[in-house]
């Protein structure tokens, strides 16, 4: 196929759904520019700039290389065109606006972000793949000798074994906490070293096919825990298993933050590690809906992969972060999916 012509979308299927939007907002078309949309409204990666068009017709979507390209394709019926006014800037709307003289937009508002919520076979499949990269990365990491070791070195390594094991790139930064820094979310690593007696918190995540994974998990190093540290880290793993537990169809997202109820309330001084939610979706990018907080409103759909993670600490001394990626499933297929299975137990390094 030309240049000019663009490449057609692989994901017809996808692209039907959102025709479903088209017809209700009463458009005839739309160019979609948001980078993450067009990747999962085409199936693959898109160069930057590059703009999809869809048509309320039964034409395969199409990228091009940039949005007045993909505008200069518009059919000539196309009236009505739907666009993501939340992406756009005004410049730039402004200038589409007068690019298509005799054309209304519309916008497409938030419609393709609320398609990928429930994620299909292929989505999972990804998922499932990535998970298992970030914990065969992580198996590898805890078989070696630690103590001794920087924050940043054990980060590099988690990050090569990663790539070694597949991974595209890793979700975010990978994050390794030990002594007083365990326990703090996404803690850049440091020249700190590894010692007898730490915590050591280590967050990862891969990202295959486009798709990621995040886990955190904490261990004691040394030959026994202390007191303080079996406490603390028990408190974190029942109040995260909790909120894993509430995870099913139909549960409001306030419901299954609420779960985790006071914690970690004690006369020990814990406090809560920081972290703005207890999780939140996931996918072709961290962080997206639903988020998994007291304040935010919907409820759980099935086959929506999502993060829960919660940390405690007791400054000065050290803390606990335990996260898993998880997909809302109904009691009758077993419950919450775990991605994740590294061991949530506090292990003695």
């Amino acid at each position: 196929m030309s240049e000019k012509a663009g490449v057609r979308s692989a994901a017809p299927e996808r692209c039907d759904r959102l025709r479903a939007r088209l017809a209700a907002l009463g458009a005839d078309a739309a160019l979609v520019t948001d980078p993450t949309a067009v990747r999962y409204l085409s199936g693959a990666p898109a160069a930057p700039g590059a703009a999809l068009l869809l048509t309320g017709d039964d034409s395969a979507a199409t990228v091009l290389d940039s949005l007045p390209r993909a505008a200069g394709q518009l059919p000539d019926g196309a009236a009505v065109v739907a666009v993501e006014e939340h992406v756009l800037t005004v410049e730039r709307h402004r200038a589409l606006a007068a690019a298509l003289p005799g054309r209304r937009l519309v916008d497409l508002d938030r419609a393709v972000e609320q398609l990928r919520l429930v994620k299909d076979d292929g989505e999972l499949a990804a998922l499932r793949t990535a998970a298992e990269i970030a914990d065969s990365a992580l198996g590898e990491l805890l078989e070696s000798i630690i103590v001794g070791r920087t924050e940043r070195h054990l980060a590099l390594e988690l990050e090569r074994r990663m790539i070694d094991h597949g991974a595209e790139a890793t979700a975010f930064p990978v994050s390794v906490g030990t002594g007083p820094n365990s326990g703090l979310p996404r803690h850049r690593p440091g020249e700190r070293r590894v010692a007898e007696g730490d915590f050591l918190t280590v967050a990862l995540g891969a990202v295959h096919a486009g798709y990621r994974s995040s886990t955190a998990r904490t261990f004691a190093v040394g030959a026994v825990p202390a007191p303080w540290q079996i406490e603390l880290h028990g408190r974190v793993f029942a109040a995260q298993r909790a909120v894993r537990e509430a995870l099913r169809p139909g549960a409001a997202v306030t419901e299954v933050a609420a779960a985790a109820g006071a914690f970690p309330e004690g006369p020990e001084g814990y406090e809560r590690d920081g972290a703005e939610t207890l999780g939140g979706g996931i996918g072709l990018q961290m962080g997206e809906e639903p988020r998994i907080d007291p304040a935010s409103m919907g409820k759980l759909d099935a086959r929506v992969p999502v993060t829960v993670g919660l940390g405690a600490r007791l400054p000065g001394r050290g803390g606990v972060r335990l996260e898993d990626t998880l997909v809302v499933r109904p009691e009758a297929d077993g419950g919450p999916e775990l991605l994740t299975i590294t061991t949530k137990e506090l292990l003695a390094l």
